[in-house]
């Protein structure tokens, strides 16, 4: 079969090109805004990447066209189609399916590929830390010898690649809440169809497309009605929203994590050094060198996941010990000698401002359990780029996310709301710019040794990572 993918380097539909490719499919698409390190793995796997949604992509004659949620009918102010090879395909009566379908119908579901049964699906849905948390239960049935396929949201630095297929009866998914596309607005993760479900937390977000949080649960649980009777939903109990969301109705094994997961599973110590509790008793322990309460509560989630097809807490655990996290995630992209002393940049992905504050949080604690370290600055580089920020619907939590940074740096390019009256509360604390080039000049002014550059985006960021590594190094 060959597919044509509309919007192949989202994250998403750049793990179906990757599984598909791996299926023997022939596979082609096309995006615009390419940026890594989704463009490098495409190419990497052979993939012809086209720039932009022409019509003259009709050429191609695929078997089907896949569409990702990225695409839709709107005109620019010429009034002429954003995407004109979607107008071009409904012209032309054309197949097409969704990301979402066409991964259920081909893989997760498919009975050549696993003969003996359905694949056991498990999914990672919630409002945060999900690719972590599909990264960690991966890694976790990795090690215990299942060989499981996966599509993760981001690139796990044990795996080197964010889908596989595997030759195990295990599939772990990122189950996203967003929409499926322009032709179905039911949330991603309604098409997976899980045995297995981690709700890891739940607000408001996508305003794009949510009225409300009312909305979101509500979809939250149209994801638990798929779960069979046999399965188990895995739940953080310190959730409002999701216990909202169970209160509609739970019709599987219900499995808590968290603070007040009693019964459940719990923690005991510091995120990097903690006992893992299971009703109150201690089954294992994870000594590792991911910093973050989050994600010690995203390790919970997938313990208690793993142990759902057979995997017992300690080697769950003792494969923690070996989980090397994702791309974008805290990544070092670079540390800079000055002054007897040094400057690192990392880059996130974090871009909600829960998100931004967790990220930031978590740093903080990192750097103040370093004695010798404990003075050093947190120089927060942040650009409002998904559609909710773009909105300015949580623009009054720009300044709580950014207590813990001793400075903030917002790119305002684009934006349709004023940043500097937002991130006003912060006085001379926060700078803001419109554009790349003012933003890195800003920094570099500021930044000096013993500064760690967090910069903090859902996209490329302008590349804004490698220049400012290249100004710092400037005499």
């Amino acid at each position: 079969m060959h597919i044509h993918i509309l919007g192949i380097c989202g994250t998403f539909m750049g793990g179906l090109a990757a599984l598909a490719r791996e299926a023997g499919h022939r596979v082609t698409g096309c995006d615009t805004g390419v940026y890594p390190p989704m463009s490098d793995q495409l190419r990497a796997l052979g993939i012809e990447l086209i720039e932009g949604y022409g019509a003259d992509q009709l050429a191609y004659r695929p078997d089907v066209f896949v569409v990702g949620n990225v695409v839709s009918r709107a005109h620019d102010s010429h009034g002429k189609p954003k995407y004109p090879l979607m107008e071009a395909i409904l012209d032309a009566g054309l197949p097409y399916t969704s990301g979402p379908q066409w991964l259920s119908g081909h893989v997760l579901h498919h009975p050549t590929h696993h003969p003996t049964g359905p694949r056991h699906v498990l999914a990672v849905a919630g409002t945060h830390g999900k690719t972590t948390t599909t990264a960690m239960l991966t890694w976790i049935l990795e090690c215990a010898g299942l060989e499981p396929g996966f599509l993760v949201g981001g690139v796990p630095l044990n795996f080197g690649v964010s889908a596989r297929l595997g030759t195990g009866n295990t599939f772990v998914i990122e189950a996203d809440e967003y929409d499926t596309a322009f032709f179905d607005k039911r949330s991603k993760f309604v098409h997976y169809r899980p045995r297995t479900a981690i709700l890891n937390n739940l607000e408001f977000d996508h305003a794009d497309i949510f009225d409300d949080l009312a909305a979101i649960e509500r979809q939250f649980h149209h994801l638990v009605r798929t779960v069979p009777a046999s399965g188990r939903v895995v739940v953080n109990a310190a959730e409002a929203s999701l216990t909202r969301v169970l209160g509609q109705g739970c019709w599987s094994e219900r499995v808590l994590f968290g603070a007040n997961a009693s019964p459940g599973f719990s923690a005991r110590g510091e995120p990097a050094a903690f006992d893992v509790l299971k009703d109150g008793a201690k089954v294992a322990r994870v000594e590792w060198d991911i910093s973050g309460v989050h994600n010690q509560l995203n390790a919970l989630a997938a313990i208690a996941a793993a142990e759902h097809v057979g995997v017992v807490p300690q080697a769950a655990a003792e494969a923690l010990a070996e989980f090397q996290n994702v791309k974008r995630r805290m990544e070092v992209r670079g540390v800079l000698k000055r002054d007897g002393g040094a400057i690192t940049v990392y880059d996130d992905f974090a871009h909600h401002p829960t998100a931004i504050h967790t990220t930031v949080d978590g740093l903080r604690r990192q750097l103040n359990s370093q004695s010798s370290r404990g003075m050093d600055r947190i120089l927060a580089i942040f650009e409002p780029r998904s559609n909710t920020m773009k909105l300015g619907t949580m623009t009054a939590q720009l300044p709580g996310s950014l207590a813990q940074a001793d400075l903030a740096f917002c790119h305002a390019g684009g934006l349709d709301w004023d940043a500097r009256a937002a991130l006003a509360p912060m006085g001379v604390r926060a700078q803001v710019a419109d554009s790349i080039e003012e933003l890195v000049t800003q920094v570099v002014a500021a930044a000096r040794a013993g500064d760690h550059l967090l910069c903090m985006s859902n996209g490329g960021f302008g590349g804004i990572h490698d220049k400012l590594l290249k100004a710092l190094a400037r005499p």
